[in-house]
This record gives structure tokens, sequence and C-alpha cells, in this order.
């Protein structure tokens, strides 16, 4: 049911089970309201869309602009706890809500650290965790401090809003400075920073759980395989000593106690030539990286989340299979979002096929997942792989 974000409460009649409301409607907010429903939840999502992948499963679904605090406070007087699908949600609207006496998970205070990359990498480092080397750019003059304090290449990030590489411009010589600022709407006013360039020889990933309580539910540390800057491909765990596995899990574990996290949050890092761990990003969610959960793990990131936020005791994130892959499906072009290739695909012995039912496909848009369990790491990739090969988008033959 579609309603716009002034609707009135959800239900007269008594509710048996609790009210979740989630902002946004995307592919994380869909694998959530899953996880919900399987625990007895009413799921309320509020997106701008009123197509988007979750509100087919949602118990109720709320069409209104979740980043301004008329929409969200609608959300939240049909609900009992609020958690997000994404951070670009402003911080000061979440705390409105906490003033208006409303609970939200990730609260406001968590997402002000997080959301912002460079107050971000400032309060893991004031906590003495490893990050890149990195400095404030407020203007493009500062490119030049920036290079000789840092070197050349560096990286110029974006300190709000940007994913899937949006955001990022590698500068490798001086003549890059101007259009790296410019590509990147640094003279619009959108704040930058730069960071090093950092010479990595894998990228890690681990999905930390932290319970209100501050229990904490730690799952594998898994590579990811990044291609034009969008995860590809996930192999779970990941082929490294258990001495880097255990370093890396406990940076990601005090990473998200630092910003006192609450639900599944992941924590990507780099794996240095020198062997050092190293953390890139922090999101404040569900994450890209932990959707092999679903079927490798006793319980995924998507229900250990809902327990979290709703104050449930976290379930175990013990592998039920000795390896896992997962590989994103993404869009080519602009065309219809149906998927082709189902029976091929289908076909494919292990092989766990997810479509997120979004209504078109565009370049790199992410569609849908494929995850497959294997005695091997090699096992489980060629599974993967041979199945997100067989789907297509834009076309049903």
């Amino acid at each position: 049911m579609h309603e716009t974000y002034d609707a009135k409460i959800l239900n007269q009649s008594p509710v048996a089970g609790p009210r979740l409301g989630i902002i946004g409607g995307g592919q994380l907010a869909r694998m959530t309201a899953m996880s919900a429903l399987q625990l007895g939840c009413n799921v309320v999502v509020l997106e701008r869309n009123p197509y988007s992948p979750a509100a087919t499963l949602a118990t109720h679904s709320l069409v209104g602009d979740w980043n301004t605090v008329e929409a969200l406070l609608g959300l939240a007087s049909q609900v009992d706890v609020i958690t997000l699908e994404n951070e670009f949600v402003d911080a000061n609207h979440l705390r409105a809500l906490e003033d208006a006496g409303h609970t939200v998970w990730p609260n406001s205070q968590t997402l002000a650290l997080v959301q912002d990359k460079f107050t971000q990498k400032q309060t893991l480092q004031a906590a003495g965790l490893p990050i890149p080397r990195m400095c404030a750019t407020d203007e493009p003059r500062d490119l030049e401090r920036a290079i000789s304090q840092l070197g050349l290449p560096l990286v110029l990030k974006a300190r709000r809003n940007a994913y899937d590489g949006k955001g990022n411009a590698t500068i490798r010589t001086r003549d890059d400075i101007a259009a790296a600022w410019e590509k990147l709407g640094g003279n619009a006013g959108n704040p930058l920073y730069a960071e090093e360039f950092c010479d990595f020889t894998s990228e890690l990933a681990v999905i930390i759980t932290r319970g209100r309580n501050g229990e904490s539910a730690i799952y594998p540390v898994v590579e990811t395989v990044q291609e034009n800057h969008i995860c590809h491909l996930v192999r779970a765990p990941a082929a490294v000593s258990p001495e880097v596995a255990n370093r890396a899990a406990e940076v990601a574990r005090r990473a998200v106690e630092t910003v006192g996290a609450v639900g599944s949050f992941g924590v990507e890092m780099f794996l240095t030539r020198g062997g050092e761990i190293v953390v890139n990003e922090l999101a404040p969610r569900v994450h890209n990286s932990g959707h092999y959960t679903i079927e490798a793990c006793a319980c995924s990131q998507f229900e250990n989340h809902v327990r979290a936020v709703l104050g449930l005791p976290l379930g175990s994130t013990r592998m039920v299979a000795p390896a896992a892959a997962m590989v994103n499906l993404l869009g080519n072009i602009h065309a219809a979002g149906r998927a082709g290739g189902l029976d091929q695909a289908l076909a494919v012995p292990g092989a766990h096929l997810h479509l997120y039912g979004k209504a078109m496909s565009g370049e790199g848009r992410k569609m849908g997942h494929v995850t497959a369990l294997g005695e091997t790491l090699a096992e489980a990739e060629q599974a993967a792989v041979e199945c997100a090969s067989k789907i297509h988008f834009g076309k049903t033959s």
C-alpha cells in the first residue's frame, strides 16, 4: 500500500509484531525487510519512488523525501524503531526525530561521525586506528600543500554523498588538479579532501553487527574485487593468513565501537604491500560485501541488523560451508530492468540468484547478485561467475 508521507497511522487495530521503519527503499531495504518480516515485524518504508525495490515487500510504503524532517516524522509516527539503508540522510534530521522521542538506530551521533568521510577518518585516527594519511582541501590551491605532504599520486575525495567510486578522482600529476576539482564539484560548494594513494595487495572487508548493549557479532573477513570502482566479486573467507584475518577483524570491531554503532556496519580496509591493515571506509548500514551471508552464514547480516536495532540477541556468524563467493549483477545500458537468461542461470548447480526488482537498468547499476557455496573458494567462485554470466538486463531473450 502506498501513501504520501503525511498518511494516517498504519493500522488502528493492534499490531502483532514490532513496527520497523526503514529510511530508503532500495535493495538494502528490500533484503532487510525480508529478514524483518521473517521475525514477525511490520515494515514501513519511506522512499521518493513509489515503485522502489522494498515497496513490494513492505507492510506499508510511504512516498516522500526522506531527507526532510516532515517526511521522517511521518514515518516515525507509524513505527516503533527507525533504521536506514543509506548514510545520506542528514544527521541533524535524525536528531530532530530523537528530540521528538523517536528511536533511531544507528543514531544521529553515529551518523554525524560517519557520513562526512573526513570527519569519519579523523574520528578513527583519534582512536588510534590505522588510516591513510590525508588533509583537508577547501580550495584548489590546498592541493599543492597536499601534494607536498602526501606525494603523488593522491586521491581527491568528496567528503559526503559518494559511493561506488562516485566522488573519487586520482591526481597523478599537477596537470590533473583542475580537472579533478571540477569533476567532483569542488567549485560548487562540495567539500573535498585529499588522501594518500594506498599501495595495497588486496581489499578486505568485514561486517560487524553491534547490539544496543555493546555486544558484537563479527563476520568472516572477506576479499572484495572492484571493477570500475564498483564491487564485482566477494570471496569469503579471504585467502589471507589467520594472523592477518584476526588483525583485520579487530580493527573493524574497534572502528564500529569508536563511532557507537548499533546495527550491521560494513568496514572496508586495505591490506598494504607491507602487510599493514588500513581502514578505507565505514558504511553505517548493511553492506554489499555482506550479501553472501544470506546463504553462507547461520544468521545473515540483514537478520542480525534487525535483531540489533530491535534490541534482540544477535545470531551466529558461523559460515555453513567452507567457502562462498558473491558476484554483483550490474546493468550496462539504460533499459527496462527485467532480467533475461533466467532459465540458464537457474540451471547452474549451487548458485543462488537474487534480483532486486528495479524497474530500470542503467550502466553500473546494481540489479541483483549471485551467491554460491563450495568446498573451496575456486569452486564457489566458478559457480557464481557462471550463473551471473547468464543474466542480462534490457531484453528478455
